[in-house]
Formats: structure tokens, sequence, C-alpha cells
């Protein structure tokens, strides 16, 4: 696009409009002594209008993340500009709090009983769909687009991730169950690993274009902190489980929020990201408790922040750069979008579908597992903020514009295909696979069922525990009576005429 032209676009979305003239010098006169006021009234803003963007796409059957990007672009500088920029700027850190309680949150997943049922297939699968989609995406910008070879690498590690909330969030709501939904379990939680791992070697091979040359210090290094963090987090892990032992609800929440944070600023220190430490943490906390109360109690507690990161994400949008003509060389970037969008669902479902069919895994997991891995939210627009911000310039913000506009998308298309996977693989529903049968029963068998329980019933309970009136009374003791006279014989009638009178009763 001409630079007039991008320069009147840039103009249209950004005039001035009355009420924004008023906000402004509202704005200027609150930050005359200090910037704090400003920057409290915006959060109340964003996590207001965030709240009110929910109960539209609630209507419409669409996930909380959709609304809080949305709300973003809406409060960004593009529409109605309410927040300042130095209140988004500020709010950084934002970040990697949020992928803090995202990945801790996805190490309860991560659970050995259910990733030794299957092994070494689910590391083949993840590898193939999380790797397979990387490279077409790769092969897509860099080869065919023409795109930078920095951008090109990244964008193509950020095609790796899953969103595991939004598939964790359909299971929950269809109760499926079966080896797809173990096999889903395991594939999710892995797939946060390598994409972690294939970002970390993405950004030193980028920076390493970008500056004096590559050397192997520049990959190495990041994994050796990577590795650190992974320490840590396991040793906070089972420090946790030692800690959280008979302590108050308001201590449990103290202490674990303690301990993200914690490692949070030790990746801040190193500049990686704190998602593979805080994972490890939660992957040992469940598998040495088993208390999944805790992971229940931050999920009460982490909605603020995640709404805050994901409007702060969509603030970021550049709308301008979607319409216009990308930097990274001339495409303009909602081709390269729309591209990014429909290459990395290709190269998920042909990636698990090699992989399931190399370790001979049944067709029902074969065919469905890839439309399960088309969400993509949380993890990719952390990273990719993560990886704005060590770009910077245009080329950051036009990745985070990237996989923001893709999220959307995907969010939308996401947990529709993800529950039409679980249906069609037979986890839920009417051809639902495992012991029970396969078919609805019928009226006829539900009656006959309902026959067998209360006969059970009726054998476990002894007659002597109803209550008895004087008429049973006289009955029981003429019984035993009886007993001692004449014998077994004789007891054994009375006792069947006694029975006979409590059914008349």
């Amino acid at each position: 696009m001409h630079p007039c032209k991008r320069q009147g676009l840039i103009l249209s979305f950004g005039r001035k409009k009355p009420v924004k003239i008023m906000l402004n010098k509202f704005y200027e006169q609150l930050s005359a002594t200090s910037p704090v006021p400003v920057v409290i009234i915006s959060v109340a803003i964003m996590l207001l209008a965030g709240f009110l963007g929910t109960r539209i796409t609630k209507l419409l059957k669409l996930p909380n993340v959709t609304a809080y990007i949305l709300v973003g672009i809406v409060l960004g500088p593009y529409c109605l500009d309410l927040i300042p920029s130095y209140v988004s700027t500020g709010m950084d850190f934002i970040s990697d709090i949020a992928l803090a309680f995202i990945a801790f949150s996805a190490g309860e997943y991560f659970r050995f009983s259910t990733l030794k049922k299957n092994g070494a297939k689910v590391a083949v699968i993840t590898l193939f769909e999380a790797l397979l989609a990387s490279v077409l995406i790769f092969v897509l910008t860099y080869f065919i687009l023409h795109l930078g070879l920095a951008f090109s690498i990244i964008l193509a590690a950020l095609a790796s991730a899953t969103a595991p909330a939004s598939t964790m969030m359909t299971i929950r709501q269809t109760g499926a169950k079966g080896d797809f939904v173990d096999t889903l379990f395991s594939v999710v939680a892995l797939d946060d690993v390598v994409s972690l791992i294939a970002y970390s070697v993405a950004v030193s091979v980028a920076l390493a274009t970008l500056g004096n040359g590559f050397s192997p210090a520049d990959v190495l290094l990041p994994i050796a902190w990577n590795l650190l963090l992974i320490a840590v987090g396991i040793s906070f892990g089972f420090a946790l489980k030692f800690l959280m032992a008979k302590r108050s609800t308001d201590n449990r929440l103290i202490v674990s929020v303690a301990f993200l944070f914690a490692i949070c600023g030790i990746g801040a220190a190193v500049d990686v990201s704190p998602l593979l430490g805080c994972m490890a943490m939660g992957t040992v906390y469940i598998n040495v408790s088993g208390d999944d109360k805790l992971f229940k109690q931050l999920n009460y507690f982490s909605p603020p922040i995640l709404l805050l990161f994901f409007v702060k994400s969509g603030l970021g949008f550049r709308m301008d750069a979607l319409f216009g003509g990308s930097s990274t060389g001339g495409t303009p970037l909602i081709l390269v979008g729309a591209l990014y969008f429909a290459v990395r669902i290709i190269g998920k479902y042909v990636g698990a579908f090699a992989g399931c069919a190399i370790t001979k895994k049944p067709k029902q997991v074969r065919n469905y597992l890839g439309l399960a891995l088309t969400p993509q939210a949380g993890v990719a627009i952390g990273l990719a903020a993560m990886g704005a911000r060590i770009l910077g310039g245009d080329m950051g913000s036009l990745l985070q514009t990237i996989i923001l506009s893709s999220s959307i998308l995907y969010e939308l298309v996401g947990p529709p295909l993800a529950k039409l996977a679980l249906y069609l693989s037979g986890s839920y529903g009417k051809n639902a696979q495992g012991e029970e049968p396969a078919t609805v029963p019928t009226r006829e068998d539900e009656v006959e069922a309902l026959k067998e329980r209360l006969t059970a019933i009726q054998r476990q309970l002894s007659v002597k525990e109803y209550a008895r009136s004087p008429e049973e009374e006289a009955f029981m003791e003429a019984l035993e009576n009886r007993r001692d006279d004449e014998g077994e014989e004789t007891s054994a009638g009375l006792e069947y005429n006694r029975k006979k009178f409590i059914n008349k009763r």
C-alpha cells in the first residue's frame, strides 16, 4: 500500500472524536499529580468491558476468550481509543503471570497414570502433529510468501501450540470418555512442551539472524535456562505438596500464587517463558498429591488476570497492518493470517493422522484426533506477546496481529470441531465406545433394570428393620415361643404367615 494511503487509513481509524477529546482532558487532570488514578480507571474499564462482552458471546455460544480479544480491539487505538498507550505498555507483566496460571492448570492434565496407558505412542503422535504444522507454516511464509526469515521461524513455532483450555472445557461439557479422550489428554499436555521448546529455539535462531551471526550458544543457552526453570518447577511442586498439608484455603492460595510469581520472576530475569516451569510444578503437584482442589481454587482466582491479559492483547491489535501491506514482504497481512489459519489446521490434522497410523491407533482416534487439536488461544497469544516484546518494532506487532486475528477464528470454529471429533470418535453420545452398550436403552430395558434394582434392595433389607406395630410384635413373640416348643418346621410356617401379614399392611 502507498505510504500516503496507509497514513490516511491510520488517520481514519485514529480520528479524534468529541468523547475521546473529553476523555483525554479527564485523564490529563487525573494524572496531573500521579498516573495511578488513570491506571486504576483503565483497569476498571477493561474488566467491566470484558464482562459485558461475555454477555454477548454467551448468547452466541462463543468462548469468553473471543469476547476479551474483541473488547480489547474495540477499546484500542483503532476504535474507541479509551485506554492510554502507556497503561497498556506498563502491563507487559500481565502476559507472564497469565501464562503462569495457564501452564499450571495444564499441568493438572499431565497425569502419569494417563500417560502410561499410551506411553511412547503419544510422544510420536505429538511430535508429528506439532512439528508438521510448524514445517508447513514455515514453507508457506518463507518460501511461498517470501516473508522474513526471523518472522517465519517464530510464526512457524507458534503454529505448533494448541489451546488446552478450550479442548478440556469441551470434554467436560460432553462427559466424553474412552481411548480417544485419554489420547487427547496426553497429546494436549505434551503439545505445549514441544511448542515451548520449538519456540525457545526459534527465538534464539531469529535473534541470531537479525544480529551479528549465528552461534550454537544462541540456541543452547535458552534451552539451558528452560531446563533450569523446569528443575525449579519440579522442586516447587514437591514443596507445594508439603506446604499444602493442613493449610487453610486462604494460605493455600497465598503460597501457590507466590510460587507461580517466583517462577515468573526467574523467567523474566533470564528472558525465557515461565510456561515450562509452571507446567512442571503443576504436573509434579497433581501426581504426588492427587489434590485437584488447588487447581479449582486457582481457577476461581485467575479469571480477572486472564481477562486483562486477553484484553491487553486486543489493545495491541494493528488494524491498519491487517488491511494494509505487511512490512515483512509486501504481502497483505490479512492474507497471511487467513493462510496461516487454514494451513495450520491441515498440518495438525495430517500430522495427527500420520502419527496415529504409525502407532497403529484405532481408526476412531486416527480419523478425528486432528480436529480436536484445532483450538489455539492462550499459550499462542502469550508466546506471541513475548515474541513481540523480544523482536520489537513492526515485526513484533505484526506477529502479534496475525496470532490474535487467527485466534479469534480458532476460538469460533475450534470448540465445535473438538465436539464433533468427540462425537464421531464414539467418545460420547449414542455411539459411545467402551463396555457400555452402543445403543440407547429401550423403555423395556429400563423397567427391567429397575425391577432388578428393587429386588436387590429387598434382599439387603432385613425384615426386622421395619417399624413394628403391636400386631407384628405379637406375631414375633408367638414365633419365638413356637420355635422353642415345636421346632423349625412350624416356625417356618409362622414366618411365612408373618410376611403375608406385612405385605397386606
